[in-house]
């Protein structure tokens, strides 16, 4: 019975695809080593994960070759095949695997980055397609992914070809019923494998592969293309563009009692007059955000490597919240947040949409101030000119106002020399009496990775060492500025952008958003440790309060020095979670899935059932803070209207 050739078509393409798949998860094991020996599960967990893999790895294997098969077995019964329709069943098997094995590939780097297998997000840069390819181009490490990809591509082409052809001869088939029977159940199989389960109403989802406590594990068994279209399909639904986690109404309601706005003055629902006016001076505002600088690279949170020995010291000498998270997981997330004290909503890229925001450019400019950013690199990358620009910045300072002998890789200048070129500038500003307020965006923390020939490491290992070297980057700013007319009367602000994944025990990593907030100023601030948990969006209205500025604050960012904030928003892109100074609230499925851990112990129990109370007033506070956001922008009430 020739349907037999079939059978063996696709039984013998599925193994081969398996074996290919199940390779890249081995090598996404072998490059997160620290984790597994951090977390210790046992082999039983660990085989799991891999056949709880290869559950996903059939789901794809099934989409990809259930039209080639449906068309081979169509030509078995007819006896034969047409030369052009044998060349596409053979191509298409090709092109969708090599396809899904870059894909995998690829899903490699994005996860040690990101702590998520690849998904849409990863597409955030899509207009800037050149930078992102610079980008990987200049980091040596990123070229020994090319092997994975020719290699697997390759031996997929060689074992697939013979397979082909020792399956592709056709004579028609005399035993009906039975050539029938069998088709049928070749085609049912194939259908189970595309829902990747059989007991349940529906199919499989992202959510089938956390089967243990061991978030890593439970992300190893997920298949890369799985994600990606999973996640492509979530972003073109409604719920995408525009949030829908809270009546709008009632959302702002309660973002009101939460902030304790009483102000009915204004248009926007959550603007209100802060602050008194206790300052005759106006001191100059430096920001400096610190790319990836987690927590925990610094001694000051338990390391003992010593890479950051400028910033401990300094954090020793300011005004110190130690226990402050970012707002999300990407460098825009970081510069919004931080500049305009708003939340990030899911994988909304605020700043690709030029919009008019309240922030600290804005009420520092109703006082005079000339306002500037400088970063290393392309100004036009995450669309961060335009957007400051627009909102109230005077000068945006990139790649092209340095020398190009400067530029080292496609992330720019190194740190010290972006600190180096702004002296003169802020020289100039004090000399015309000008107060100013400048935001430094470091990016020599970040892959492609590039440490000047005047810097000497004690480490040998490079992601280490570049965390060195943005430490002395900063010292050696600051140093500078020791010497400049200007430095007494300036206040520096110093925060990250966001942390890196580094020791990830949950679901979302909580080092990818564990940062410190520095305010230093001899003359204007008394050194203090603040052990109160703080968030990125609590730096505008912080300054204004140190500073002594009164202004209208419609923004999600509390004072700190005269309040205290119940819970920080910490967004992942796909899921959110919601932190105090006890508990973890994770949320899934847009918060009908609620997790809750106590992450100080790592503990890895889920308190959720015990107390779903808690786990329920997290889970409002975050739905309630990021739908009034989406309402503001909705209601065009992100910037207030003022005299």
């Amino acid at each position: 019975m020739t349907v037999s050739n079939s059978f063996k078509f696709i039984v013998r393409t599925y193994a081969l695809a398996l074996v290919l798949f199940s390779i890249f998860r081995v090598i996404l094991l072998a490059t997160n080593l620290d984790t597994i020996v951090q977390t210790s599960p046992s082999w039983t967990v660990i085989l799991k994960a891999f056949w709880m893999g290869i559950r996903f790895d059939l789901v794809i294997s099934s989409y990809i070759l259930i039209l080639p098969a449906l068309l081979h077995i169509v030509s078995q019964f007819v006896g034969r095949q047409p030369v052009w329709l044998h060349r596409f069943i053979f191509y298409y098997v090709f092109v969708l695997f090599s396809i899904a094995f870059i894909i995998g590939t690829v899903d490699i780097p994005y996860f040690n980055q990101f702590n998520e297998r690849f998904s849409i997000g990863a597409f955030a840069w899509v207009d800037s397609p050149s930078f992102v390819l610079s980008m990987i181009l200049n980091e040596p490490t990123f070229a020994i992914y090319i092997v994975p990809i020719v290699g697997s591509i390759y031996l997929f082409y060689r074992r697939f070809r013979s397979i082909y052809r020792r399956t592709s001869t056709y004579t028609r088939a005399h035993r009906w019923p039975v050539a029938i029977g069998l088709s049928v159940c070749i085609l049912l199989g194939m259908f189970l494998g595309i829902r990747g389960r059989y007991q349940k109403k529906s199919p499989i989802r992202v959510g089938t592969a956390y089967f243990s406590d061991n978030s890593f594990l439970n992300k190893l068994g997920l298949n890369p293309t799985f994600t990606l279209i999973k996640s492509y399909l979530n972003s073109t639904s409604s719920q995408y563009a525009q949030i829908d986690l809270m009546e709008p109404q009632a959302a702002i309601a309660k973002t009101r009692a939460f902030y304790n706005i009483t102000d009915t003055l204004y248009t926007s629902p959550i603007a209100r007059h802060q602050g008194h006016d206790t300052s005759t001076v106006s001191p100059n505002v430096i920001f400096i955000l610190m790319e990836s600088m987690s927590a925990a690279y610094m001694n000051s949170y338990g390391n003992t490597q010593n890479m950051t020995p400028f910033l401990d010291s300094l954090a020793h000498e300011s005004l110190f919240f130690k226990n402050t998270y970012s707002a999300g997981i990407h460098t825009f997330n970081g510069i919004f947040s931080a500049l305009h004290s708003q939340p990030a909503l899911y994988r909304q890229h605020t700043m690709k949409v030029v919009r008019d925001y309240d922030g600290i450019s804005r009420a520092l400019k109703r006082y005079g101030y000339h306002t500037s950013y400088y970063t290393t690199h392309d100004g036009q990358f995450d669309n961060v000119e335009g957007f400051l620009y627009n909102n109230f910045f005077d000068a945006v300072y990139t790649e092209d106002h340095y020398p190009s002998s400067e530029a080292k890789t496609n992330l720019g200048v190194p740190d010290d020399y972006m600190f180096r070129f702004s002296i003169p500038h802020l020289n100039q500003l004090a000399k015309n009496q000008t107060p100013f307020f400048v935001v430094y965006m470091t990016s020599s923390n970040h892959a492609p990775f590039y440490i000047p020939e005047y810097f000497k490491s004690k480490f040998s290992d490079k992601k280490e060492q570049v965390v060195e070297y943005s430490d002395w980057a900063l010292a050696d700013f600051l140093t500078k500025a020791k010497d400049q007319p200007w430095y007494d009367n300036t206040l520096f602000v110093l925060m990250a952008d966001h942390g890196r994944a580094l020791y990830p025990v949950y679901d979302i990593a909580i080092n990818y958003f564990y940062s410190p907030l520095i305010f230093h100023s001899p003359r204007y601030i008394q050194s203090r440790l603040d052990l109160r948990i703080a968030s990125q969006l609590d730096a505008f209205p912080t300054t204004m309060s140190l500073l002594g500025k009164p202004f209208v604050n419609n923004t999600l960012g509390i004072d700190l020095i005269n309040q205290s904030r119940p819970y920080v928003v910490l967004n992942a892109d796909s899921k959110v979670g919601v932190i105090d100074s006890v508990y973890f609230c994770i949320m899934k499925q847009g918060g009908e899935k609620l997790e809750l851990y106590r992450y100080q112990e790592k503990d890895l129990r889920d308190y959720a059932t015990e107390q779903p109370v808690k786990a329920q007033q997290m889970a409002e506070y975050a739905k309630a803070t990021m739908q009034t956001h989406q309402e503001l922008i909705q209601k065009n009430h992100t910037r207030e209207p003022l005299d």
